[in-house]
C-alpha cells in the first residue's frame, strides 16, 4: 500500500539556460506596485520584456498561482513557468516561502517529468528549501484506480542555485529527498482505503517498510494484547471482526547518547463505536490511523539519515467498530500497567489506545516520549485545519514548537491547565476517557499524562501533539500539501530527533 514515488533531485548552477528540461520555473513576487520577477535566469531584454508583460498576461504573484508560457529560445526548455511567491521583502524569499512555491509549482506541474526551479537560493538552506518542497509537491494517489492517471507525478527536480559548488548541498538534497518520500509514504497509508488498511494489515506494511534499514520489529498480535493485559487497545478493538494490534519498532545506532520514544494513534477506521458519529464525512475517518502513519515514516527517515538516536517507535493499532461485542458506555477498561478507566463516550477511544502506548513506551525507560494523533475534534475548533497542538512537558513542548518552526510546518504551544483534571474523575474507576468538552484538546492531553512512566520518581518528559486537522486536507490543495492525506508532522519529528542528535 506504501507507494512513494520516487523522485530525483539535483542541483546546477544559475545559468539554466543550457539545461535541457520540459520546464524552467521562475519565482514571481507580489508587490503593491505590481507583479515583481525574482532572480530571472534569462537574458537581460528577455527578463526586461517580460516583466513588463506580467500585469497583461494576468501574472499577480500571488501564492499557489502558477501559470505556463512558451519558453524563449534562450531556453533548452519548451515551457516557462510563473510561480508566485506571494509578498516578499527584499530579492530573496524565506524558506518556507521558497519551500511553498517551489511545491505549489512541482504539484501543478504533474505530468512533467523533469523541471528546472530556478527560484533565489543563494545559500544552502535555501536551495533544500526548494528540493523539500519539490519532494512534498510532487506526490498523486492512484494506489486504488483501475487504470494509471495520465498525469504522474513530476520525477525529477533541478534546484538552480549560487550554492551549488559547496560540499554541504549533497547531503541537503539527501535529506530532502528522504523527507520528501516519508511523507510521501505516510500520505500513501492515510489515503488507502479502510477496507485494505485495517490493524493486521498495517502491521504487515510496516514490518515490510523497514527492510531496507537497521530496525528491529515486533507485532503484538490481539492474544498477546489479551495475555499481557493490554486493555485500551481490547477494548476499542473488541467491536470489529479485525482485532488489534501493536507495533514496535526499534532504530539503535552505536553510540547513541539519547533514547526517544514515539506513541502514534493508528485507528484505521473510526465509526465512533456505539457513540456512533453523525454519518455526513464519516469516510474521512480512514484518516485517523495518521498519528501511526507518522510514527512510522519518522522511524524510517531518522534510520535512512544515520541519526545518532536511539529511537523507537510505537503503533497503536485498531478499528473502532459498533459490533455486537463492542464497547458499551458504562464499561470499565483495565489499561496495561493496571489503571482502571470508565467509558463514558466509546468515540473518545483513541486516547485509550494511546494509553497503553505510552504505558508500554514508558517501560523502556526512554529520554523522551512524544506521541502524536488525530485525537480531538477539539483541535480544530480551537486551532482550525492547518495548525496543530503541541501540549505537555514545557521543555520537550517548546523544542517541538522551534522544530516545526525550521521545518515550515504551522503549530501552536496549549497549556495543560490542572483544573481539567477534575472532570475525569470517575466514580467507580481511576479516571473516565471523557471529561470537559471545554478545551476538550488539553482534556485530552491530561488523560494521557496520566499514562506517562517516572524513572526514579521524576515523569519522563513528554508532549503529546494533536494533528486532527493538519493530517487530512479536505478542501482545495495548497503549496506543497495535496487533498486528502498530508503527512503533517513528520518533518517536525524528525528535526527534533535531529536536535536530540546535536545536528
Amino acid at each position: 500500500m506504501i507507494n512513494a514515488s520516487e523522485l530525483k533531485l539535483t542541483a546546477v548552477s544559475p545559468d539554466v539556460r543550457r539545461v535541457a528540461a520540459q520546464a524552467v520555473v521562475i519565482a514571481v513576487a507580489q508587490d503593491k506596485q505590481g507583479p515583481r520577477l525574482l532572480d530571472s535566469p534569462l537574458p537581460k531584454a528577455e527578463t526586461a520584456a517580460l516583466q513588463d508583460s506580467l500585469a497583461s498576461l494576468g501574472v499577480t504573484g500571488a501564492t499557489d498561482q502558477v501559470l505556463r508560457l512558451p519558453a524563449t529560445d534562450s531556453l533548452k526548455a519548451g515551457v516557462l513557468v510563473l510561480s508566485g511567491v506571494g509578498r516578499v521583502e527584499g530579492s530573496t524569499p524565506d524558506a518556507e516561502t521558497l519551500r511553498r512555491a517551489a511545491g505549489s509549482a512541482a504539484r501543478q506541474l504533474a505530468g512533467l517529468s523533469k523541471v528546472v526551479f530556478a527560484f533565489p537560493t543563494p545559500t544552502v538552506e535555501l536551495a533544500a528549501a526548494v528540493a523539500e518542497g519539490i519532494a512534498l509537491g510532487a506526490y498523486t494517489y492512484s494506489n486504488h484506480r483501475s487504470k494509471a492517471p495520465e498525469k504522474g507525478p513530476l520525477t525529477e527536480g533541478v534546484v538552480a542555485t549560487a550554492a551549488s559548488a559547496h560540499k554541504e548541498l549533497p547531503a541537503a538534497l539527501r535529506r530532502a529527498a528522504v523527507i520528501g518520500r516519508a511523507v510521501r509514504g505516510v500520505r500513501d497509508l492515510v489515503n488507502t482505503a479502510p477496507n485494505d488498511l485495517y490493524p493486521e494489515s498495517f502491521a504487515s506494511e510496516a514490518r515490510n517498510a523497514v527492510k531496507p534499514f537497521p530496525l528491529k520489529v515486533t507485532v503484538l498480535d490481539d492474544k498477546r494484547l489479551e495475555k499481557d493485559g493490554y486493555g485500551g487497545l481490547m477494548g476499542v478493538g473488541k467491536g470489529s471482526a479485525r482485532p488489534p494490534r501493536l507495533v514496535k519498532i526499534e532504530y539503535t545506532p552505536a553510540k547513541a547518547a539519547r533514547h526517544l520514544a514515539l506513541v502514534g494513534k493508528g485507528i484505521t477506521f473510526d465509526t465512533g463505536g456505539i457513540s456512533l458519529k453523525p454519518p455526513a464525512n464519516m469516510h474521512h475517518m480512514k484518516s485517523d490511523m495518521a498519528g501511526a502513519a507518522t510514527v512510522l515514516g519518522t522511524i524510517l527517515a531518522i534510520a535512512e539519515l544515520g541519526l545518532p538516536v536511539r529511537t523507537t517507535a510505537w503503533l497503536c493499532l485498531a478499528e473502532n467498530m459498533p459490533g455486537g461485542n463492542a464497547a458499551r458506555p458504562g464499561d470499565v477498561f483495565t489499561m496495561f500497567g493496571g489503571k482502571t478507566v470508565e467509558i463514558l463516550n466509546t468515540d473518545a477511544e483513541g486516547r485509550l489506545v494511546m494509553a497503553d502506548g505510552l504505558v508500554a513506551a514508558s517501560a523502556d525507560k526512554p529520554d523522551v516520549v512524544i506521541d502524536i494523533a488525530t485525537l480531538t475534534g477539539a483541535q480544530m475548533v480551537a486551532l482550525g485545519r492547518r495548525t496543530s497542538g503541541i501540549m505537555g512537558e514545557e521543555t520537550v513542548r517548546d523544542a517541538l514548537v522551534e522544530a516545526a518552526a525550521v521545518s515550515g510546518e504551522s503549530v501552536w504551544a496549549m497549556p495543560l491547565p490542572e483544573e481539567l483534571r477534575a472532570s475525569l474523575d470517575s466514580t467507580v474507576a481511576d479516571l473516565a476517557n471523557a471529561g470537559d468538552r471545554n478545551g476538550g484538546m488539553m482534556t485530552a492531553a491530561v488523560f494521557l499524562q496520566e499514562f506517562v512512566g517516572e524513572v526514579d520518581g521524576n515523569k519522563i518528559p513528554w508532549a503529546h501533539i494533536d494533528i486532527a486537522g493538519p493530517a487530512f486536507n479536505d478542501v482545495a490543495a495548497y503549496g506543497y500539501v495535496p487533498k486528502d492525506g498530508t503527512g503533517s508532522g513528520l518533518r517536525t519529528l524528525v528535526a527534533y530527533a535531529e536536535r536530540l542528535a546535536g545536528k
